[in-house]
């Protein structure tokens, strides 16, 4: 094979970015031919299985030479061992809040452009808060603590028949309403244990549910063979990808999202240890009730650390909750 042929069908992938004119963030993956992304939405179980199933046949390219376009700045970059890349970077001119386009070329080894991937990156505005939540049986409901289920509830359905826990939606809307307007909401990132072959189907998900718009960070990329260990990560790295976000803004103190399923408590707890005066709030979804008396004692822990806590069963319960503490109208 000739050294052009391997850039024949070579795709390039970007993912939504995130950041301010001073520390902007924005990562991708560079694969060998371009992964699944259009999907026919069907009760089908068999055409849904085969959708599925096409997500987790990638094949990464490694040690890819990528170039960043972002305005009048050129930025270059080579790819990790699973095709994975990130670019970090300070704007030359201030940047309005608001999504901003950016391009990322995959080069070959004379440095010409083979392919483009194109991508947005996210300026939020100066609000006061700002919001991360985790994803699964956070949002959606994913059975992550038993694998066979978990499997299942991919398998079987597609993002547009995926179950969300009632009212989610019109939580998550009120706050990013939260002490401002609708002209300048409040940011939402989606972190999550998934990993980014699931990008465009949970950003589907997201949108055909009426979720604010955010930035996911997801976890590293599986190969067909790794299909069963999907959603099981290293909970260190949950850790890191919150606290780059909450370093990345200073000037905000920000609500977190997660549940009782796994790790959710202890990272928080952790977070708001490290970090303290830095989160608001926490509010964990009780999915487990043989977990609650645990949970209990993070929360109270957390609590000591200066951030109001909510155990919650269902999202009313946790709305209730948030305007108690100020952060929504008491008559939204």
């Amino acid at each position: 094979m000739s050294n052009q042929s391997i850039y024949e069908n070579a795709y390039v992938k970007v993912y939504h970015g995130y950041g301010h004119t001073h520390d902007l963030i924005v990562y991708g993956h560079v694969f060998k031919r371009k992964t699944v992304t259009q999907h026919k939405f069907t009760n089908n179980i068999w055409y849904n299985i085969f959708y599925l199933l096409r997500l987790f046949f990638v094949e990464p390219f490694p040690n890819a030479r990528v170039r960043l376009h972002w305005q009048d700045q050129e930025l270059e970059n080579t790819t990790q061992d699973d095709g994975f890349f990130k670019f970090e970077w300070k704007a030359t001119d201030e940047i309005s809040a608001g999504w901003h386009y950016l391009a990322v070329d995959l080069l070959d080894e004379v440095g010409k452009s083979v392919t483009t991937g194109t991508g947005k990156i996210y300026i939020p505005h100066a609000t006061q808060y700002g919001f991360i939540s985790d994803i699964d049986d956070t949002v959606m409901i994913s059975h992550s603590a038993t694998v066979g289920r978990r499997l299942k509830e991919l398998f079987i359905h597609n993002p547009r028949t995926r179950t969300m826990f009632s009212d989610v939606a019109n939580h998550y809307k009120l706050l990013s309403l939260a002490h401002t307007t609708e002209a300048t909401p409040n940011p939402f990132f989606y972190v999550s244990s998934s990993e980014w072959n699931l990008y465009d189907y949970l950003d589907e998900f997201f949108s055909f549910n009426g979720l604010p718009q955010g930035t996911f960070l997801l976890n590293q990329i599986k190969r067909w063979f790794e299909l069963f260990k999907t959603g099981k990560t290293k909970h260190q790295g949950k850790f890191l990808r919150i606290v780059r976000i909450l370093e990345t803004f200073p000037k905000q103190q920000f609500i977190l999202f997660g549940d009782n399923t796994q790790a959710d408590p202890v990272i928080y707890a952790s977070i708001t240890q490290k970090l303290p005066g830095k989160i608001f709030a926490v509010y964990i979804r009780s999915v487990i009730a043989e977990n609650d008396a645990v949970t209990k004692q993070i929360l109270a822990a957390i609590e000591s650390n200066g951030a109001h806590t909510c155990l919650f069963k269902t999202s009313k319960e946790g709305l209730e909750h948030s305007k108690r503490i100020g952060l929504i109208s008491s008559e939204a």
